[in-house]
C-alpha cells in the first residue's frame, strides 16, 4: 500500500497532540503563573529495503519533544501583602504533594489555618529551614530577596524575620512539567538557592498564554488535521482504484 497513508496517519496523531496542548493552554489563559506548551515535530524520512533505494519522497511526523514558552506574564497590581511575583527568571520553591521539591510562579500565597506559608493550593513553601511558621496576630512583610518578616499588630512594631522563601533560577534545559503542573529538575534533585532571584510584592505574575494566538493556532491545526484526513482518504481511494485496475488485468 502506498507510504502516502502511512505519512498522513503519522501527521493526523502529531496534529491531535497539537491541538490537545493547545486546548490545554486556552483552559489556563488565566491561570496564575502559567507557562504555555506546544508539542514539536519533525520528519523522518520512510526507510525502505528497496534495490535500488526508493526515491526519498515520504516521510513521517514524529513527535519530537514538548516545549514550554518560559516568557514572562503580565503582571497583575493586587497590593496584598502576600502576593509576589518573580522578577525576570527565577522560581518560588515549593513542597509537592509527592513530597519533592517543585518550582511554581505563582505567588498568590496565603497562610493556613496554622500559619504556615502556602500557596492557594495547599503546597508549603519551601523556606532556609523548611516550612515558614508565623506566629498568630502578626503583620507579615515579604521582602525583595524573599525574607518572610513578622510585624506585631500591637505594641511595639518591630520586625523580626521568620524565614526566607527559597528561590531559585535553573536553566531552563534543566527544567521539566510533570503531570501536576509544577516544574522539577529532570535530575530530580533540589535547585540551588539562587541569590540574584528578587520578587515584587503587591502584585501576581499572569499566565503568559495568548488566547488570541491559541485561538489562531486551534483554527490553522484543524484545517491541517482535516487535509491529512483527507489524504488518507485519498490513498484508500487509489488502492481500491489500483486492485481494481490488477484484477481486471489478471
Amino acid at each position: 500500500m502506498d507510504r502516502l497513508l502511512y505519512t498522513a496517519m503519522t501527521g493526523a496523531s502529531g496534529t491531535m497532540n497539537r491541538q490537545a496542548a493547545v486546548a490545554h493552554n486556552l483552559s489556563n489563559v488565566s491561570t496564575l503563573g502559567y507557562r504555555a506548551e506546544e508539542h514539536r515535530l519533525r520528519a523522518v524520512q520512510v526507510q525502505t529495503h528497496n534495490q535500488p533505494p526508493a526515491l526519498p519522497t515520504r516521510a513521517f511526523a514524529v513527535d519530537a519533544s514538548t516545549h514550554t514558552d518560559y516568557t514572562t506574564g503580565p503582571i497583575m497590581q493586587t497590593n496584598r501583602q502576600l502576593d509576589v511575583a518573580v522578577q525576570g527568571g527565577g522560581w518560588i520553591a515549593v513542597t509537592a504533594p509527592d513530597g519533592t521539591e517543585a518550582y511554581t510562579r505563582n505567588g498568590n500565597l496565603q497562610l493556613d489555618l496554622n500559619g504556615v506559608l502556602q500557596t492557594r493550593n495547599g503546597l508549603n513553601v519551601v523556606g532556609d529551614g523548611g516550612a515558614i511558621a508565623v506566629p498568630p496576630d502578626q503583620q507579615v512583610e515579604i521582602g525583595r530577596d524573599g525574607t518572610v518578616s513578622i510585624i506585631p499588630t500591637t505594641g511595639l512594631r518591630t520586625t523580626s524575620p521568620v524565614g526566607r522563601i527559597k528561590l531559585v533560577n535553573p536553566a531552563e534545559a534543566d527544567l521539566e512539567r510533570r503531570p501536576d503542573g509544577l516544574f522539577r529538575l529532570r535530575t530530580g534533585q533540589p535547585a540551588p538557592l539562587s541569590e540574584s532571584v528578587r520578587l515584587s510584592t503587591g502584585v501576581l505574575e499572569g499566565s503568559n498564554v495568548s488566547a488570541t494566538d491559541q485561538m489562531v493556532s486551534m483554527i490553522s491545526l484543524a484545517r491541517q488535521f482535516e487535509m491529512q484526513i483527507k489524504m488518507i482518504s485519498n490513498a484508500e481511494t487509489n488502492d481500491r482504484a489500483a486492485t481494481q485496475l490488477l484484477s481486471h488485468n489478471g
